[in-house]
């Protein structure tokens, strides 16, 4: 790591201790030539524990005959290696570090022995051989003689001329070395949170960390076997299993060592040898666990090879066959372990041949789920929800039910066995690749913990427990990311890999196919093995999802076996989603629905984009399911072209004249209008489906939406306007459509009605009553005709924005128009004209009207007080009597603070008072006159990015809303699986904390509606 320059304080360093100042002083590491030292030591985990071990081990030097902390000192300042594993092991380990103080030579072990230089460095260090740990320790116990009483308070290395050697001297140095062991492979582990070391990959620690057990249990064999055995008589022959993480070499740096022992003979005197091994190494370094022996803690402690053969093939139980998976021959005799291993590994893979196998491995989990408190399962990283344990016995499952046949998931690592399933194709690469990567560092984890006081611990802190969270995620090496400091990564980290592994284990643990395997007799699963599999993906209402299976996957059609072969894949996405019980039950009507069209089943089979964007679609939405029914083939569209979604690839411009030449086919306007709203029912399904699928942003989307209705006015009108004329027959009047609101901005959501002005003209020589009469006509026609029930999303037509309102007429001319806004207008009228756009009918006649009406919207001089008064006035109303009765004003998206309405009134304020005289601000479109405001400088770029962003966020919820519930609304619901839905519709990555997402939107709106209070009361804009 890059040295930098300058001498820090302690509280720069993150030292936060009264007496860091003198620490520092103690050490010698006061003066600028220190501050690559002292920067070295802010990056260990705990900087205030570093240091005081530090001067501990100082102190500790100084004391020592032949030792000094100036020459170590004097190393730290030349050798980076050794300063990152000192301080990491140190600011990670008190007790690690206590050792170190208690044998202060020790501190040499951290150096490189190697001899590779500081520019090679980047290559990891060769760790020791197993081989080279057990000679270490057959050294100790071939010593010649100690006296335990001769021993000093600070080494083990003293001598005595007494040839007699007591046994506590031997454990209590056998002991030491253990210690040292440790206290060597966590400075390597840890050095790289401290210098740029190179980072020692997670298997070779747990193998070394075997490799130590191996070698441990060799010399308390040897050691037992002195003791038990006299000189002049034969020992048994025993060999020496090693279960569970030692059987896998996966072990943790504070773990029990499980075992089982095989003698020959098997009798007192091996199990007294047994006996003592166990007792020895509890001294010395780990506890030894025999309890996976047959029969448990019941059994002998020793037994034959036969005794052994028999017991298994006649008695084990389940557990004890899964146990035996990561069985492995370890020391002692290894012949006699080999034909142990050789006789009873087959029996192993005929456990799935059980037939309750799957039942039985199942209810061994759930035991295991229910023997954790319920406050701490959030906390245990081993035994709790999404830990270790859910994809241990994930994989051990498919191991056992595949192993049989297949011989390459025959091992007995973790890692080793995800990526054997991985390569046979029991599960996908991508999933065993996130299933590692979630497994190892929930691992590291768990050795970071189990370091800081070298205690046997799965448990993380409280989360409100900020200092040992945040020493946590620094002795894992997490560091700050732009967005969050350390303990932030930590939380977001965990956050999302335990659910990674809830997610991955509820796929790998209950896919169907694991009964049928196993050698049900029947091949889909039981009703209540269904039902359980259905509650772990995340169905309510599993009973009624079976109900469903069963009319999906029942009978011998083709469909039937096509179903039964994607249902589990379906079934694992659907159990992503808000709503997987109601995606379900939408599945099995379009499945229905779409029985006779043989590309559909095709299509999910053979495109598996297509698959799962429809299951995300189904899961989240009331909205879309009731389109795609009567709309199938946009299915087609979920599918990807080599241009990517196909979703994407009709632009609104071609929808629109596909609609309008759609209806133009048809005479009859009421078939014309049929196969208009037949248009717009495919592009509702297409543009909805990309908004959950999250492959529109949002102006897109508002403008697709505009777009379709415009085009269905368009061709609506034309209909009823030729079904009005005979043949040959020319209208009595031009007629245009004046777009208001949403509408005119060419912003509508899924919810929003079409705000509508109509505008006559007589042609030459028509009378103007005749002409307004049948204008009139049409208009209510085309009302009518838009307006007709349908199971369609409605059309609705709102005329209230026209002159008088609703007292006044449904259609003007352009000349009744033009007095009326130069005498009666008032001041929300000309409000609401700012978003009036041509969008149907005659458009020469549409941009006459646009000019006419230009100089009341866009005032020369600007709006007057009186009438800004008056506006202010109509918003406090509008605030106050328009929001329905017990809306929150807070979540409400359309007239709630900070909301829609709030946004577009200050917005039009500044087109009111300034528009005049800034042609740039003469737009329709939110979202484009605050690009505009921000470019004139008429309010502050802060102001304008807080306003914009709360209308894209109260439109992206409003629209969220319909696409849920499948209907209008505005009302934000509070915290729980509604608002999750919303939250999942709106494109909120942590949908599931429903809870944040309601923060943000509270805390954007508030934010925004201070600046719109600023804007009404004249402070901005």
């Amino acid at each position: 790591m890059p040295e930098r320059t300058g001498l820090p304080t302690p509280a720069r360093l993150g030292l936060v201790a009264a007496t860091a100042q003198a620490d520092l002083a103690r050490l010698g590491w006061a003066g600028s030539d220190s501050a690559g030292l002292l920067w070295s030591l802010s990056r260990a985990a705990n900087p205030d524990s570093a240091l005081r071990l530090l001067g501990r081990l100082a102190d500790a030097l100084d004391e020592t005959e032949g030792e000094s902390w100036a020459e170590l000192g004097e190393a730290l300042v030349k050798d980076t290696t050794l300063r990152g594993r000192l301080f990491g092991v140190l600011g990670a380990s008190p007790a690690l570090g206590d050792h170190l103080v208690a044998h202060p030579s020790r501190w040499r072990l951290l150096r490189r022995t190697d001899g590779v230089d500081a520019a090679g460095k980047r290559k990891p260090e060769p760790l020791p051989t197993q081989e080279a740990l057990a000679a270490e320790l057959f050294a100790i116990l071939d010593k010649p003689g100690l006296d335990a009483h001769s021993l000093d308070a600070h080494s083990l290395d003293a001598h005595s001329l007494d040839t007699h050697r007591d046994e506590r001297v031997v454990q209590a140095e056998l002991r030491g070395a253990y210690r040292d062991w440790q206290l060597r492979l966590a400075s390597w582990d840890l050095a790289a949170t401290v210098e740029d070391e190179p980072v020692l990959p997670f298997d070779d620690v747990t193998a070394h960390l075997s490799d130590m057990a191996d070698a441990t249990l060799t010399a308390a064999l040897e050691f037992a076997k002195r003791k038990i055995v006299p000189q002049e008589e034969q020992a048994p022959r025993i060999a020496v299993v090693a279960m569970g993480k030692h059987g896998a070499r996966e072990l943790n740096y504070v773990s029990d060592v499980d075992v089982v022992f095989v003698a020959e003979p098997a009798g007192q005197v091996s199990d007294r040898i047994a006996s003592e091994l166990m007792r020895v190494c509890s001294y010395v370094s780990f506890v030894v666990d025999a309890g996976l022996r047959p029969e448990g803690r019941h059994g002998a402690l020793t037994r034959t090879l036969e005794s052994h053969l028999k017991y298994y093939t006649t008695w084990a139980k389940m557990w004890e066959f899964q146990a035996l998976l990561k069985a492995r021959p370890a020391v002692g005799d290894l012949a006699l372990g080999e034909r142990w291993f050789a006789e009873i590994n087959p029996l192993v893979w005929k456990a799935a041949e059980h037939e309750d196998f799957v039942d039985e491995v199942r209810t061994m989990r759930r035991r295991v789920e229910e023997s954790v408190p319920e406050p701490l399962r959030d906390r245990e990283i081993k035994l709790g929800r999404g830990s270790l344990r859910d994809v241990e016995f994930a994989v051990q499952l498919l191991q056992l039910v595949h192993g049989g046949s297949d011989e390459s998931l025959r091992v007995r690592a973790t890692g080793d066995a995800l990526a054997a399933l991985a390569a046979g194709g029991y599960v996908g690469r991508d999933d065993a690749a996130n299933l590692t990567a979630s497994y190892e560092f929930l691992r590291l984890l768990e050795h970071r913990l189990q370091l800081r006081r070298m205690q046997r611990t799965h448990t993380l802190p409280e989360d409100s427990d900020e200092e040992q969270m945040r020493w946590l995620a620094r002795a894992a090496h997490l560091r700050p990311d732009g967005e969050h400091d350390a303990l932030g990564v930590l939380r977001e980290t965990l956050r999302k890999e335990r659910h990674r592994v809830l997610r991955l284990h509820s796929k790998f643990f209950y896919q169907p196919l694991l009964d049928a395997v196993s050698r049900r007799t029947t091949l889909g699963l039981s009703e209540e093995g269904a039902v359980r599999q259905l509650r772990a993906l995340g169905y309510a209402r599993p009973e009624a999802a079976f109900t469903h299976l069963k009319a999906l996957t029942a009978g011998h059609r083709r469909a039937n076996q096509i179903q039964g072969l994607l249902l589990p894949t379906l079934l694992d996405w659907l159990g992503e989603t808000p709503d997987p019980d109601a995606g379900l039950l939408a599945y099995r009507k379009i499945s229905e629905a779409f029985a006779d069209h043989p590309w559909y089943l095709r299509t999910l089979r053979d495109e598996t984009a297509a698959a799962k964007r429809l299951m995300q679609v189904l899961g989240s939405s009331a909205y879309v399911p009731e389109l795609l029914l009567r709309a199938p083939e946009v299915l087609r569209l979920y599918a990807d072209s080599a241009d990517g979604p196909r979703l994407l690839e009709r632009t609104p411009e071609l929808v629109a004249t596909s609609l309008v030449a759609s209806a133009a086919k048809h005479r009859d306007a009421a078939a014309a209008i049929a196969a208009a709203r037949s248009v717009r029912r495919y592009e509702l399904a297409r543009v909805a489906s990309a908004d959950l699928l999250g492959l529109l942003p949002l102006p897109e989307i508002c403008r697709a939406l505009s777009s379709i209705r415009v085009a269905v006015i368009e061709a609506a009108l034309a209909a009823v306007t030729g079904a009005s004329l005979e043949p040959g027959q020319e209208p009595p009047a031009k007629l245009a459509v004046i777009g208001m609101g949403r509408l005119g901005g060419g912003e509508l959501g899924y919810g929003s009605d079409a705000d509508l002005m109509f505008v006559c003209e007589p042609c030459p020589g028509e009378d103007e009553h005749q002409a307004l009469k049948w204008a009139t006509g049409i208009v209510e026609r085309l009302r009518s005709g838009l307006e007709a029930p349908s199971p369609d999303p409605p059309l609705h037509v709102d005329v209230d924005l026209r002159p008088e309102g609703k007292g006044g007429p449904l259609v003007s001319t352009l000349a009744a128009y033009a007095r009326y806004y130069e005498h009666r207008a008032q001041p929300w009228e000309a409000q609401a004209l700012l978003r009036a756009h041509q969008v149907a009918g005659d458009q020469e006649l549409g941009v006459r009207f646009l000019h006419l009406i230009d100089p009341v919207r866009y005032p020369p001089g600007g709006i007057g007080e009186e009438a800004e008064r008056e506006i202010r006035r109509i918003k406090v109303r509008v605030d106050t009597e328009r929001l329905p009765r017990g809306a929150d004003p807070n979540t409400h998206t359309k007239l709630g603070r900070g909301g829609l309405t709030d946004v577009e009134w200050a917005v039009q304020l500044i087109q009111l008072r300034h528009a005049g005289s800034k042609p740039s601000l003469h737009n329709t479109s939110t979202l484009q006159t605050l690009d505009a405001i921000e470019a004139e400088g008429l309010l502050a770029a802060e102001d304008v990015a807080q306003l914009r962003e709360a209308w894209l966020t109260a439109t992206n919820a409003r629209n969220a809303l319909v696409l849920v519930k499948g209907k209008p609304a505005d009302q934000l619901p509070g915290p729980g699986p509604v608002l999750a839905a919303v939250a999942y519709a709106a494109g909120w990555e942590d949908w599931e904390d429903s809870g944040a997402f309601l923060d943000h939107y509270l805390r954007v709106t508030r934010r925004a509606h201070n600046v719109v209070v600023r804007v009404l009361e004249g402070q901005a804009g």
